[in-house]
């Protein structure tokens, strides 16, 4: 199979911009496998740089075994995504942590929302979450609740889902290591206007606003931690 060697160009590099994206308007970029295809939110350092983006793998689509220096973070978004620790459907929350290896595969395909090389530190635990029966709390504003996925001790990011309902707002506290937000279902509204499901949003640190929902939304949220900012 022939190998892509062109240099891959950054995306989104600079953190302290904020970014906002809709995917669904987004080229698909064919990654060396020949059988995923990528959507490049941000992207630092290449084919092998830090990097989240949409990864779409074909059915019986695969990668080679390989490693992750500095972990690697997925949400599975549709079909069912495996590797040789296990089979993962939709509504799977994936962290692999920095050294880790797997050999990555989908039999009937599958859509995730990938971070890469965002996470390191040797001492963080490998976690699973089926979100679909995880626990919801009250969130940060009324009409909001939260599931918490990620977060550990001596690391600045924490991850989690807030679920909106219509009519729901919060203040954006401009936190000191930023905040990232895919749109998992929904719209959602701050003062460059509405974006819809598949919309990726970067705030960047110290910049604060408002967030609302008019007919409610579902949100996969990643706080502090904004490339060391936290």
């Amino acid at each position: 199979m022939k190998r892509i060697e062109a240099a891959l160009p950054d995306h989104h590099a600079d953190w302290r911009q904020r970014a906002r994206i809709d995917t669904t308007a987004l080229a698909w970029e064919a990654s060396p496998s020949g059988t995923v295809w990528r959507q490049p939110l941000y992207r630092v350092g290449g084919e092998h740089g830090s990097v989240t983006s949409l990864v779409r793998y074909a059915p019986r689509g695969s990668f080679r075994p390989h490693a992750h220096p500095e972990g690697e973070e997925i949400l599975v978004l549709a079909g069912v995504f495996a590797d040789e620790h296990g089979a993962y459907p939709a509504g799977t929350y994936l962290f692999n942590p920095d050294g880790s290896r797997h050999a990555p595969h989908s039999e009937v395909g599958c859509l995730l929302f990938v971070r890469l090389r965002q996470y390191p530190g040797a001492d963080r635990p490998r976690v699973v979450v089926d979100t679909t029966v995880g626990p919801w709390a009250p969130g940060p504003a009324p009409g909001i609740a939260l599931q918490r996925l990620y977060a550990h001790p001596g690391y600045p990011e924490r991850v989690h889902l807030e679920r909106w309902a219509p009519g729901a707002t919060r203040p954006r506290l401009g936190l000191p290591g930023g905040e990232e937000l895919f749109i998992l279902a929904g719209a959602l509204r701050d003062e460059d206007g509405v974006l819809g499901a598949g919309g990726w949003l970067r705030y960047p640190p110290g910049d604060a606003g408002a967030l609302r929902s008019d007919a409610g939304c579902q949100l996969y949220i990643r706080v502090g931690g904004l490339w060391g900012q936290g």
